[in-house]
């Protein structure tokens, strides 16, 4: 089995390591089959830092987070998403889904160049097997998707976000396929890959975001509000037997499992 690389062995160009947004997001509404998911809702999304969310499933998560990226209207004229810098955030927007979305007719090198291949440029040959030798997958860029296995395919997903190297990314439970060993080592790569940008990140697990949070929130209710909860000391990735993190945890999965309240 390939070793997954250590943080640092990979350098990406450094123009999206610096200048990265904070977000302002404000009064979103949305309703769906006549129920509110969520109404006036208001996330700031601190510039170069991780902002991970939780919440139950079907509390409306995903659905927020496709409306940052542009892929879902919220309803109502009053909501808004909005970099600090008064820019798009089109064109800057990297989206990692909870499926991997892999072509199958596409090996797994040309799947983490896809961007490059849909905007009519020549891959990077070079980096994108630096990518997948990042993530584990050295050698196997040849391979279809069919004959990985679900780890390696959302592997390959976070390489091909890696490899788009944007100041802002988005991502939906991007280690849930992943073994519990390997769940720990890409998160490690994760915070130091995507260290300078602005990522909001999906996650139920509770170490997970207790490991790479650098702020906190729950999505609760119906309509859904955002809750505060604290995050352990130090920066990210934070070790996963440090005591504060493992007290952290507890107290986020009691809260978790109280329903919030």
């Amino acid at each position: 089995m390939s070793q997954i690389a250590t943080p640092g062995r990979l350098t990406d160009p450094p123009t999206a390591l610096s200048t990265a947004p904070a977000i302002a997001i404000r009064g979103l509404t949305l309703r769906f089959g006549g129920e509110t998911l969520f109404e006036n809702l208001d996330l700031d999304l601190e510039a170069g830092r991780f902002t991970v969310l939780l919440g139950a499933s079907g509390v409306g998560k995903t659905t927020l987070l496709r409306i940052v990226a542009g892929l879902e209207t919220p309803d109502g004229p009053g909501g808004s998403v909005r970099a600090d810098d008064g820019r798009p955030l089109a064109g800057r927007i990297a989206w990692m889904a909870q499926q991997d979305l892999l072509c199958p007719w596409l090996d797994a090198a040309a799947n983490v160049a896809l961007g490059d291949r849909l905007r009519g440029r020549r891959p990077d040959r070079d980096r994108v097997a630096g990518m997948l030798a990042s993530v584990g997958l050295d050698g196997r860029g040849g391979v279809m998707p069919a004959a990985l296995s679900g780890g390696m395919r959302q592997r390959v997903a976070l390489a091909r976000t890696l490899y788009e190297n944007r100041k802002v990314v988005l991502m939906d439970e991007p280690f849930s396929a992943l073994d519990s060993p390997t769940r720990l080592r890409i998160q490690d790569l994760a915070a130091d890959r995507l260290a300078g940008r602005t990522v909001l990140l999906i996650t139920h697990d509770a170490l997970e975001a207790c490991r790479l949070a650098d702020r906190l929130v729950v999505l609760a209710g119906r309509p859904a509000r955002l809750i505060e909860h604290p995050v352990p000391p130090g920066p990210v990735p934070r070790r996963s037997d440090d005591a504060e993190v493992l007290a952290a945890q507890g107290a986020l999965l009691e809260r978790l499992a109280a329903g919030i309240g």
